[in-house]
């Protein structure tokens, strides 16, 4: 898994890739439109990794002063994106 057309591939084919982290995992199966699976892969994470994840699927989930909470566990702000931008942006960091 190398590059974000790849990673979109498999989502397409519904085939999730072997040994990739938990991060991507949580944004794979975010693209599929499951939510609730993404969320808890990294909601009982500490890392900051994982609390840019949670972040990003708070800020999807429009619960905008929980993402904010979990941008600052990331050290991060919330980025003045579209969610697909966040997405894309997020997927090309953990590759």
């Amino acid at each position: 898994m190398s590059t974000l057309k790849t990673f979109i591939e498999s989502i397409e084919a519904n085939a999730l890739p072997n040994g990739i982290s938990v991060q991507l995992k949580a944004l794979w199966y975010d693209g599929k439109g499951d939510w609730h699976q993404a969320h808890a892969l990294v909601d009982h994470l500490n890392d900051s990794s994982s609390a840019l994840i949670h972040a990003y699927l708070h800020r999807k989930e429009g619960d905008i002063w929980n993402a904010d909470y979990w941008y600052s566990r990331a050290k991060s702000s919330r980025p003045d994106v579209t969610l697909d931008e966040e997405w894309e942006t997020l997927v090309k960091r953990f590759l």
